[in-house]
Order: structure tokens, then sequence, then C-alpha cells
């Protein structure tokens, strides 16, 4: 697309769609409905509340990788949900229905594992390897000249805690939640 001549690709100029919907926030909000269309079916995912929130966050996870602007569009404020995004939430809450949980205990673990997604994708969308780079080069000379001030750091990037790591964020942190609720779901009533 030509800066500034958006007709160049769509054969009408960006102001025309303001002729179908009356501004910016109507237009991003059908966008985030085309964009969840359709709300996971977890069935496939096990039968189990654990197996269906972790599927829940993997497909939440692809779907904020692939449209990054979701991330601002469906910030935690609240807002009128359209049907779509209804759809993903009560799919949710669907997978943890079985946990025994109370309905806020349910939307609490929600909030949580959105959380974790949300973090983790915008984490991703951050990364930059080249300032990456330059950073881990800075903090190390800077801590050569004083690793007495800041031992437990210096010890922990010396033994490797921010070299790249093959274990998934994703799935470390959902176990992490998950092993926590699951305490909550083993309490005696």
């Amino acid at each position: 697309m030509v800066a500034g001549q958006p007709q160049a690709e769509f054969g009408v100029s960006a102001m025309a769609l303001y002729r179908y919907v009356p501004g910016k926030a109507e237009l991003i909000e059908l966008m985030v409905e085309s964009v969840l269309a359709e709300a996971p079916d977890l069935s496939t995912a096990g039968t189990g509340w654990r197996e269906r929130i972790t599927e829940w966050a993997r497909r939440s996870a692809a779907t904020h990788r692939v449209h990054p602007w979701l991330l601002a569009a469906t910030a935690m404020r609240r807002q009128l949900l359209g049907p779509n995004q209804l759809g993903w939430l009560d799919a949710a809450l669907a997978a943890l229905e079985p946990s025994g949980l109370t309905v806020a205990e349910q939307h609490r673990v929600f909030v949580l594992v959105a959380g974790l997604v949300r973090t983790l994708v915008q984490q991703d969308l951050d990364f930059d390897e080249q300032h990456s780079q330059e950073w881990n080069r800075l903090t190390g000379e800077l801590l050569e000249r004083h690793a007495d001030r800041f031992p437990t750091l210096t010890r922990a990037i010396a033994a490797g805690a921010f070299a790249p790591d093959p274990v998934d964020p994703l799935e470390f942190g959902l176990a992490r939640i998950l092993d926590g609720v699951q305490l909550l779901v083993d309490q005696p009533s």
C-alpha cells in the first residue's frame, strides 16, 4: 500500500470506511469480532478442566501472536464485549466448570490465565535481538565493575539464569498457575 493512498490497494479511500461505521472505536470492535469469530472448540483437548483451559490459553496466544493489535484492542478495561469475545470467555469458563470451583473462582483463574497469555505475547512482540545483545553486553560490563553491589544478580547471570531457555514460557507459566489452582480444587469444603 502506498503511504497516504489506501485506495491503491482497496479501491477506496480510508475515510470511506466511516460511511459504514461511526468511528475508529467501532471499527476496532468490528475487527476484534472478526478475528474472534469462532470461539475455540476445546472438546478435543481432553475431558479435564486443566487440559481444556491449557488448550484455550494456547489458542488465545496463537491468535494474539497472529493479530498483535488485539492486545491494545482488548485491553483489560470495562467495555461492552461483542458476541464473539463473549464466546471466547464462555469457552474458558466452560473449560473451568468441571473443576468444582465457584464461578467467582473460575473467573479469577480465567483472569490469571488471560493475563499470562497477554504478558507473554507482549514480551514476544517487544523482543528485539539487537537490543537484547546490547543489553547483555552493557549489563555484563556493569556487573563486572559492580558485582559487589549486586551479588545475587551476578551469581544468577553467571549460572545462566538469563541464557536462552528451551522451556516454553507459556507451558511453564500455565503449569505453575494450574498447580496452584489444583491446590484450591483439592481443598476440603
